[in-house]
């Protein structure tokens, strides 16, 4: 591995004091927390060290961060940002929940493409709004893909007025092309529906993909739509609580700021985030190449220890999703490997009924660790308990 993303050294792992590490006991291996074991960039670093230093800890003020962010995006993204409508949020889903609370009434319903994050599924509830699925099309080769019937569908319900479109797409990895985003534009814009974009993936896109934010898109959507994006899955900085809004307009930047005291971002949650979409950029691509030889190596430990599984490796980002369905280890096989394993990975019933018989497993670590993973898995199937008879 890379100098700058540490060893992922086990006994110093376990002495960090983040969910990750607590929420299990200690002979549990955690790999289900979308938030990577690597040390933090020392730009990032240095920058909240600083801060600390000048006891600079009061309620933030967005300073560089839309300046940064827009460097960032023209420099990696290929997308024309205009700073100003870059706003600082507490995080991507209290952003996304605010805006959704701010555009739709009470009621409605919004449009999901399960097996999705799983907070999309009730974050939502919270502010009297409801889940309508559009479930993903997935083929013989394990390979997810939108369906557009399905969101047309889903869209032409009653009630529905939101689209949450997850770009790239938790937990399946994809990164969608120019194409199908063009397709959810078209079909928003028919159907009369708000599109809100979530982009918190975009920094980690692997080789051999290629990402296109939907803000860069010459639709009449792109002007309409918000873009949620973060630091925090690029960088793994989500304790510092900073994301990202980006308005398509001046109408949309006029809703941010009359609801900017309700989404305050943390002081070192943005100056960390400045440092980041600015110093941190090495950091970023010694993440992305160690990412590019994990999704490898998972595919070769799974072939050699647990060949019944199914997976596609990702396009994007550090988590991988797992078809476990031919093991027998019923709808949550994250039970059986929590249980017989010791090893914690992501129910995959959580994501949605599509995620019946699937697990997340967390990539984003030393291939040391992915390793045990997988060894404690494969442990786990051997000495499960026989799926009860008919």
């Amino acid at each position: 591995m890379d100098a700058l993303l540490g060893t992922c050294s086990l006994p110093r792992l376990r002495r960090r004091t983040s969910a990750k590490w607590r929420t299990h006991p200690g002979d549990v291996l955690p790999a289900f927390v979308a938030e990577m074991d690597f040390d933090l960039a020392p730009p990032i670093r240095q920058a909240v060290t600083d801060a600390l230093a000048l006891s600079d800890c009061g309620y933030a003020h967005r300073g560089e961060l839309g300046e940064a962010y827009a460097a960032f995006a023209a420099d990696r993204l290929g997308w024309d940002v205009d700073p100003g409508r870059v706003y600082p949020v507490p995080d991507v889903m209290t952003g996304l929940a605010e805006v959704i609370e701010a555009i739709t009434p009470p009621g409605s319903g919004i449009v999901v493409n399960p097996p999705v994050y799983p907070p999309f599924r009730f974050r939502f509830g919270f502010y009297g709004r409801r889940i309508i699925d559009a479930p993903l099309a997935r083929d013989e080769a394990g390979r997810y893909d939108l369906d557009p019937a399905a969101i047309e569908a889903a869209l032409s319900q009653p009630g529905a007025a939101a689209y949450v479109l997850c770009s790239p797409h938790n937990p399946t990895g994809n990164v969608w092309s120019p194409g199908q985003l063009g397709m959810v534009a078209d079909l928003c814009q028919r159907r009369g529906a708000a599109l809100l974009v979530d982009e918190i993936h975009a920094p980690l896109v692997l080789p051999g993909a290629s990402f296109v934010p939907f803000g860069s898109l010459r639709h009449e959507m792109a002007e309409r739509a918000f873009v949620f994006t973060s630091a925090s899955k690029g960088w793994n900085i989500p304790g510092l609580k900073c994301g990202l809004v980006i308005a398509g307009s001046d109408r949309g930047s006029a809703l941010l700021e009359e609801r900017r005291q309700a989404l305050v971002a943390a002081q070192l949650g943005v100056l960390a985030s400045v440092a980041a979409f600015t110093d941190g950029l090495p950091w970023l691509d010694a993440a992305v190449h160690q990412l590019d030889q994990n999704r490898a190596l998972l595919a070769d430990l799974l072939r050699e220890s647990l060949p019944d599984v199914g997976y596609t490796p990702p396009r994007a980002s550090f988590l991988a999703w797992l078809d476990c369905r031919a093991l027998g280890l019923g709808d949550d096989p994250s039970a059986v490997f929590l249980d017989k394993g010791r090893v914690a990975v992501s129910r995959g019933p959580n994501f949605g009924s599509q995620g019946r018989g699937f697990v997340r497993l967390n990539i984003g670590t030393s291939p040391e660790l992915i390793a045990e993973a997988v060894r404690r898995m494969a442990m786990a199937c051997l000495v499960a308990d026989p799926p009860p008879g008919p």
